[in-house]
């Protein structure tokens, strides 16, 4: 019996397209959960877990800010409905998990704040944004003992992929941070008392053939099959 997996796609207001990387569906076919894409104009159907996706960067109206120099090309459409999106299933307690972008939205629904770019609001001497092929580790985080991600990994670090200029600068009061990079810039959270609502700033999905990343998405999958009172 498989899950059913809501995943948030892109938008591009230049081509009114949705799009969303096949990533994302093959992992979760790959680790037993049915897909399924989420679009913001129509009702919430029933899913069993949900999969926050990568991608721009959210507008900083959205948290109090103004936007400086480096932040990047914002989607309205996209912001407002993954926001709200958010907040209904952390209310419903249904499953969730934010990969990159979508850790940060984790983040700020629930009242935490971000960097809008780490190279000019901190002092990271840690390539985040690499040049190397997509699935390819490239730097190292620490991981938290007694965390959702500790009890995955079975270790206190691993290496991860990286694709970001933006990062976590605080978590709300129902968060932990999970993971940390060497530059203490924050790599993964999790929600104090849910069964399941991580965020990781890397890209699991594309990583795959790591053990321990094919065992997050496992994790993500039975929490969601568990939660479910319907499945396909």
């Amino acid at each position: 019996m498989k899950p059913i997996i809501a995943i948030t796609p892109d938008y591009t207001y230049e081509s009114q397209k949705y799009i969303l990387s096949e990533y994302y569906v093959n992992a979760v076919k790959k680790a037993g959960g049915y897909p399924i894409v989420i679009f913001d104009n129509i009702d919430m159907p029933h899913i069993d877990g949900m999969i926050l996706t990568g991608g721009g960067d959210v507008n900083p109206i959205l948290f109090g800010e103004e936007p400086i120099l480096q932040n990047g090309e914002i989607s309205p459409k996209r912001d407002n409905f993954e926001w709200q999106l958010c907040e209904y299933a952390l209310k419903q307690k249904i499953p969730v998990l934010g990969i990159c972008r979508g850790m940060q939205i984790l983040a700020l629904c629930s009242g935490g704040s971000i960097y809008q770019d780490i190279y000019t609001q901190t002092n990271t001497n840690i390539k985040h944004i690499q040049k190397a092929p997509r699935f390819q580790g490239t730097h190292t985080i620490d991981i938290t003992e007694n965390t959702i991600l500790y009890n995955i990994a079975k270790q206190h670090s691993c290496i991860v992929n990286s694709f970001h200029h933006q990062s976590i600068k605080q978590v709300g009061e129902q968060f932990i941070v999970s993971a940390k990079s060497k530059d203490g810039l924050i790599e993964a959270i999790e929600h104090k008392t849910l069964p399941f609502a991580v965020g990781v700033q890397w890209h699991p999905e594309i990583m795959t053939k790591d053990s321990i990343q094919q065992h997050l998405f496992q994790t993500f999958i039975e929490k969601a099959k568990q939660k479910g009172c319907k499945s396909i």
